[in-house]
């Protein structure tokens, strides 16, 4: 084996390494903290104790056929992969600038034939020569982080690969949002063509009546005509419903990646109603969103930025070396005499750049501004859906209790008409009249059903997954 010579160091650069390595535990730019919340300590009048968060909301609706397109949009949906691919990638960035705190160690290795020319100043003296030169060596590298330059680069990449998984979570509850919502509507659509497939059969049999009393010479051609404009109109409803059923069920036949989807029909009534909140939920679980959150990462790795772009003020102190071995004969490389190494520390530092370092930390400056103004406005926008929500779900609950009342005594007013009307007491009109307003009453008992649920819906995505009842 070859003798090569000791590497050392003489005692000023060695004093002066122990001195950068020490300084090293500093780091310029600010330390990230959470900016002061400008929320009420609570969504109501009453704070409680913190409701932990329910990750699988959507069950509390009982449906199975709902809980399975949920799985399979999460399964299928290319923007979720797409998602996840962002994060693979910030993931991979974070490992490469955290691979910077390790020296980078390489491999050199070459062969080379030169001929040296014999008419320059050296030449003439020692003459021209042609010689081979080979050559295998290590390299190293190595930069201390005196600044904290590496650290601010590998908090920033950190806070982005969380900002990436937390964009993933808000992209997947606002998925399974869609789809909750977009399933309510189809079930909202059901409820509607079985009450205008009521209303067609019933218009139908008073117009077999009107025909008779017509045939009889009780009743009149007006009242025949006013019976077939009604029949027609229900005719008409019935396939505009119809239509619209068919557009939802593709919509969530896209929203959850099974193309000529097919889902058989069924009421809103079967759906339940899920648990109402308790009284004064805690700002806290707004934490729990993903777009807090993911705002919050972004305003970590912009604070943290400003460190990375300061750093640029202060000298770089590096560390290179070289250990291997060099000869003219390939045979030779490994010979004792063969050995070459070199260590130094290298310093470099600007001293004149016309401004350049100055403009980024004003760029990195005027980024964690705005990083900082999307979070509170992302806080602030997140406080009022969750009143916006709460206040729903209050409103479409009395709503919907007195539309129940109302198709209630909507259908006794239609039963009385229909006898009187069979009766001879009352004209056409006042049973038409009946049956209209039956008809609108249990349409907008529907709607506020369905607006009841979809509140609850909202209610789960503003609180970033909901509440665990109790």
């Amino acid at each position: 084996m070859p003798k090569y010579p000791t590497i050392s160091f003489s005692r000023r650069p060695l004093l002066a390494l122990t001195a950068a390595l020490a300084l090293a535990g500093c780091a310029v730019g600010p330390d990230y903290i959470r900016p002061a919340s400008t929320l009420p300590e609570s969504t109501a009048s009453v704070a409680t104790a913190e409701v932990p968060v329910n990750q699988t909301w959507w069950t509390l609706f009982g449906d199975p056929e709902l809980d399975a397109l949920i799985d399979q949009t999460l399964a299928a949906s290319q923007d979720l992969q797409a998602a996840m691919a962002r994060l693979e990638a910030s993931e991979a960035t974070a490992r490469e600038a955290g691979a910077d705190y390790a020296p980078r160690i390489g491999l050199e290795a070459g062969t080379a034939r030169s001929k040296t020319s014999g008419e320059t100043f050296n030449g003439k003296k020692i003459g021209g020569a042609t010689y081979d030169n080979t050559r295998a060596a290590l390299t190293l590298s190595y930069e201390i982080d005196l600044w904290g330059r590496l650290r601010r680069n590998n908090e920033a990449a950190r806070a982005e690969v969380l900002a990436s998984r937390f964009g993933r979570d808000s992209l997947r509850l606002s998925l399974i949002g869609q789809v909750a919502n977009e399933y309510l509507n189809l079930r909202s659509l059901d409820g509607q063509i079985e009450v205008t497939a009521q209303t067609l059969e019933s218009r139908r049999q008073a117009r077999k009546i009107v025909e008779a009393r017509l045939n009889a010479g009780t009743a009149s051609g007006l009242e025949l005509a006013q019976a077939d404009s009604a029949l027609n109109g229900a005719q008409a409803q019935w396939s505009q419903l119809q239509r619209l059923r068919a557009l939802s069920e593709s919509q969530i036949g896209l929203l959850s990646g099974q193309p000529g989807l097919k889902i058989g029909a069924a009421g809103l009534d079967k759906l339940p109603l899920p648990p109402t909140p308790p009284s004064g939920l805690p700002s806290a679980l707004l934490e729990a969103r993903p777009d807090i959150r993911q705002a919050e990462e972004k305003l970590v790795a912009a604070n943290a930025r400003i460190g990375v772009a300061k750093a640029a003020f202060y000298p770089t102190i590096s560390l290179t070396g070289l250990f291997g071995s060099e000869s003219m004969a390939l045979s030779n490389l490994f010979s004792s005499g063969a050995g070459i190494w070199s260590a130094a520390i290298g310093l470099a530092m600007p001293v004149f750049d016309a401004g350049r370092t100055g403009a980024r930390i004003d760029q990195a400056t005027a980024a964690q501004k705005e990083a900082l103004a999307n979070y509170r406005k992302t806080v602030q926008t997140a406080f009022k859906e969750v009143n916006d929500a709460i206040v729903g779900l209050r409103e479409y609950s009395e709503e919907e209790a007195a539309t129940s009342a109302q198709v209630g005594a909507a259908q006794r007013a239609l039963d009385l008409a229909q006898k009187r009307y069979e009766a001879g007491y009352s004209g056409y009109m006042d049973l038409l009249d009946a049956q209209r307003t039956l008809n609108a009453a249990q349409l907008q008992y529907l709607a506020s059903r369905k607006s009841r649920l979809g509140a609850a819906v909202d209610l789960f995505k503003a609180l970033g997954g909901g509440w665990a009842p109790a």
